[in-house]
């Protein structure tokens, strides 16, 4: 862990193992989150770099092994706590964003603070500075299928963060977009949550994208075949 290797971990996973039907998408897998750090996993399709992700988020529940964050199991809490940590403590980021298409950029951004209680008028302006963060304020009244895909997908950060969470789940959030979308969108997230302390589980194939981690770990066939600080 780049934070000190003293440190105790914001989020750990030890020794994973999740089957999807007969298939084995992780087989003891173990990983280690510190508060303020991006951890990049990396690894080809089909090596449970996803699930590892959705276990660690609390999505899903893995068949064995452990998933610790801020010293509590979080694969043995009831799924309205998940729930609750999801809207309050978590943010989520898919290759694709998941905006809702009905609403505006700065609609979107606004939409977890509201569902956590806030009034619509503050949220909205809360949303407007995370959407001013990430480049994207100019397209706040603007849908999702009326941007281009990096700006969505920055729209898409800019929600994830807005809640000030202390952990933001990225899966594969650059996997849709040319290469100069990904720098801008990965300098934005990279920035922004060294900013706010906010730590990073980075899912990725993309080497481009896991130079901005402080740390990658590499799954192969479920399992960790490499960890290692990033250049």
């Amino acid at each position: 862990m780049s934070k000190g290797d003293s440190a105790v971990p914001l989020l750990a996973a030890r020794e994973l193992t999740k089957a999807h039907g007969r298939t084995e998408a992780l087989r003891g897998a173990s990983v280690e989150l510190g508060a303020g750090e991006i951890l990049a996993v990396t690894g080809t399709s089909g090596s449970g770099k996803s699930t590892l992700l959705h276990c660690l988020a609390g999505i899903v529940r893995p068949d064995a092994g452990s998933v610790t964050y801020a010293g509590q199991r979080l694969d043995q809490l009831p799924e309205k706590r998940l729930s609750e940590l999801r809207r309050s403590d978590f943010g989520v980021v898919f290759q694709f964003g998941q905006l809702i298409p009905e609403l505006t950029a700065l609609d979107n951004v606004a939409l977890p603070l509201m569902l956590a209680g806030t009034d619509r008028g503050d949220a909205r302006a809360r949303a407007g500075e995370w959407l001013e963060r990430f480049g994207v304020r100019g397209q706040g009244e603007l849908r999702p299928g009326e941007m281009s895909g990096g700006q969505a997908q920055r729209t898409a950060l800019a929600r994830a963060l807005v809640t000030g969470p202390r952990v933001v789940f990225a899966d594969e959030p650059t996997g849709a977009l040319d290469s100069l979308a990904t720098e801008q969108v990965m300098t934005a997230l990279a920035h922004t949550a060294r900013e706010a302390g906010t730590a990073v589980l980075l899912v990725t194939h993309d080497d481009q994208v896991a130079a901005y981690a402080d740390r990658e770990v590499r799954l192969t066939d479920g399992a960790v075949a490499v960890a290692g600080v990033t250049a």
